[in-house]
């Protein structure tokens, strides 16, 4: 019989804290499908509104990383495109690389957003001030989730987990003045 899995305790969130939100790949960042033609080359479907995100990201002073367990060129085109601070691919441990990371860059735990969707981000989600996952993600991962998008993954839901930290950190309308601002 399995144990039930419940929610850690979690004090309470301060936003101006967070500092770093990291995100899985697979089914946060795509919609969790691996496509591989008759070559074996492997293809991932990213969303641009997603991409708009991490556009607006780039006006404030907040920190990107992306965590995962498979290695995909594809994705790091993708993250080198959006210009993500960090990335991390092949990790069969995220809780002990994103440790490392923090350890790395002078932070903690209290400083982290963490979004995934499956048991394997679970361990970190737990340990971040604040986890997020996308509406499909896995029932039982929705439940232990701190927040909930509306969107799917691969389908806006990082996208919309950016601004609903911008909004809570109070700096989205001056995010999209500055993206509109460098883009005139």
């Amino acid at each position: 019989m399995l144990k039930k899995i419940s929610k850690p305790y979690k004090p309470k969130l301060n936003w101006d804290r967070i500092q770093l939100l990291v995100f899985d790949c697979d089914g946060v960042l795509t919609e969790g499908k691996i496509i591989y033609d008759s070559a074996g080359n492997e293809a991932k479907n990213f969303d641009a509104h997603d991409g708009m995100g991490f556009l607006l990201l780039r006006q404030t002073e907040l920190r990107t990383a992306v965590i995962t367990g498979r290695k995909s060129s594809v994705l790091e085109r993708r993250c080198q495109d959006l210009k993500i601070n960090f990335l991390f691919q092949g990790i069969p441990d995220k809780l002990q690389c994103l440790k490392d990371l923090l350890a790395e860059q002078k932070l903690d735990f209290s400083n982290v957003l963490y979004m995934g969707d499956d048991w394997n981000d679970i361990p970190a989600m737990f340990n971040a001030a604040i986890s997020v996952c996308p509406a499909d993600a896995a029932l039982n991962i929705r439940q232990l989730a701190d927040h909930v998008t509306s969107n799917s993954g691969g389908r806006g839901a990082v996208r919309e987990c950016i601004e609903y930290v911008l909004v809570n950190k109070g700096i989205y309308e001056q995010a999209v003045a500055a993206y509109l601002n460098s883009s005139l």
